[in-house]
């Protein structure tokens, strides 16, 4: 269950980050375990370099950027990476960091922190990390692609994912709708 935040009109902030976690985990099981040293050249990181960069960096930015307490950086990743055991510490990590950040007051909210080597409110560093979460994620939906595997629904149907009452903007008329 989502935490409440400490004031209503940031509990968007919380329900998004459970969202895009459920999202990343969604994309992260569509991999096998054998597929996590692939990559698409010799120049792109592996599913496994991204899934390790993803919990890397999500600590460091909850860290050393928003402020939160987080595990030490030592004991973020698996000591034998596996899809299961990289989406278990994703989990483990993000509903502990849920109920921190939901504890997160306005006034925090909108004070300004170091984000490397600039200041920027907390909230745009919140949402900065947002970003950098479904940039990763869209990189992983190409592999799965690439893979022919199919590929999970995040923020509307895909290809191989669709249902009843899915009304995809495809066209100049589902463009138009509303205006």
């Amino acid at each position: 269950m989502t935490p409440q935040a400490s004031s209503p009109i940031f509990q968007h902030l919380i329900d998004t980050y459970a969202s895009e976690i459920d999202k990343t985990v969604s994309v992260w099981r569509s991999f096998a375990d054998n597929d996590l040293a692939w990559r698409p050249h010799a120049k792109s990181s592996s599913v496994s370099e991204i899934m390790q960069h993803q919990l890397l960096s999500e600590r460091r930015f909850f860290a050393e950027f928003i402020g939160l307490p987080e595990v030490g950086a030592a004991d973020v990743l698996p000591p034998t990476p596996s899809i299961e055991a990289l989406v278990e510490r994703l989990l483990q990590q993000s509903r502990t960091r849920l109920h921190n950040l939901a504890a997160i007051g306005e006034q925090a909210w909108l004070t300004p922190v170091k984000f490397f080597d600039v200041k920027r409110e907390r909230i745009w560093v919140f949402w900065r990390r947002v970003l950098h979460t479904a940039h990763h994620r869209t990189q992983l939906t190409v592999y799965l692609r690439l893979l022919d595997k199919t590929v999970p629904s995040s923020y509307g149907p895909t290809a191989d994912v669709t249902w009843s009452g899915a009304d995809p903007t495809n066209t100049v008329e589902a463009a138009g709708r509303g205006v």
